[in-house]
């Protein structure tokens, strides 16, 4: 092998650029030319390539986003759109992809990989919600983002005894939320994977106001159901009764942005890296992710398969924690 490409699909994660520092240098270090695509399936499609130096990733290992961009591609999820990348990559001399993203962005690759171009992926999404990986590049930092969020609201709550309703990240997930909940000591989470009664939340801070709490923390996740306006409404409505005023913030894509943290560096760093040595070992059509504390592999055709599912038990321990 004498070329490779690698690109970064779907939603930003912090710690993606670290992870392409780590393939553009282990890749010259087994001594490929390293190109990146710019513009995730997009750019692929388009032949946007760009020949990736040493110099070229330095200085970019604590940088959130994507120096490589990101972008939806309806032309890409056609088999036309993408023999299109295939024959782009072919007319490049480019011999194998790394795709760096999360669920849609791996079910592209394993489509790739399916039609005979190697490719391997890398896990990289703050929702956490790809299987084949415990925990992925992002998921870190956004995580730590909300609780700090959430312990600045408090501090506000409490002075005007208040209740938030702060509504996280995640699509169909509710990891972030339900982390988020019980490291910043909620009062209630509520979460896709298990469906709310909002009287039963109302009646839950309410008990709360009347044991004397100065404050009231619900996390949502955004894809829960009731939905967070959903809930704000309810709350209005019953406001009387609740005891605490009411306050909404949605964290919003201020989860994605600012530099990774530590975890993520060196998580984004490591996945990389192996990524390049599968690649090296003439391994491909496999997901590169953390499990039990590894860093291991995944078939694609498992991955694509597979749900990742959320321990609904740590939804239990927050209610008790919350007392």
């Amino acid at each position: 092998m004498k070329r490779i490409a690698v690109l970064t699909s779907g939603g930003d994660a912090p710690g993606m650029n670290a992870a392409i520092r780590a393939v553009v240098r282990t890749g010259i270090d087994y001594g490929w030319e390293v190109y990146g695509v710019q513009h995730g399936y997009s750019g692929l499609i388009d032949g946007n390539f760009r020949l990736l130096g040493q110099r070229d990733v330095g200085g970019i290992i604590q940088q959130g986003g994507t120096i490589l961009g990101s972008a939806r591609s309806d032309e890409f999820r056609t088999e036309e759109g993408r023999l299109r990348a295939i024959r782009e990559l072919n007319q490049a001399g480019i011999e194998a992809l790394v795709v760096i993203g999360g669920n849609g962005s791996q079910t592209g690759a394993h489509a790739l990989d399916q039609m005979g171009f190697p490719v391997v992926g890398v896990a990289s999404t703050i929702d956490n919600d790809l299987y084949g990986s415990d925990i992925t590049i992002g998921v870190d930092t956004a995580l730590n983002i909300a609780l700090e969020a959430i312990d600045r609201l408090k501090v506000t709550a409490s002075s005007h005894q208040r209740a938030f309703l702060v509504e996280t990240m995640g699509r169909n997930s509710g990891y972030l939320a339900l982390m988020a909940g019980i490291a910043g000591g909620a009062e209630a989470v509520v979460i896709p994977e298990v469906e709310t009664d909002p009287e039963a939340l109302v009646e839950e801070v309410r008990i709360a106001y009347q044991r004397g709490k100065a404050h009231a923390i619900i996390v949502v996740a955004e894809g829960a159901t009731p939905e967070a306006d959903g809930l704000a409404r309810y709350f209005k409505k019953h406001s009387e009764r609740i005891g605490f005023e009411l306050r909404v913030t949605t964290l919003g894509h201020v989860q994605r942005g600012g530099a990774p943290g530590a975890f993520d560096r060196l998580l984004a760093t490591r996945l990389g890296a192996r990524a390049t040595e599968e690649l090296a070992d003439g391994r491909h059509g496999v997901l590169v992710g953390h499990r039990k504390g590894e860093i291991t592999t995944t078939p694609y055709d498992e991955v694509v398969s597979h749900v990742k599912t959320l321990d609904t038990s740590l939804l239990a321990l927050a209610k008790v924690l919350a007392k």
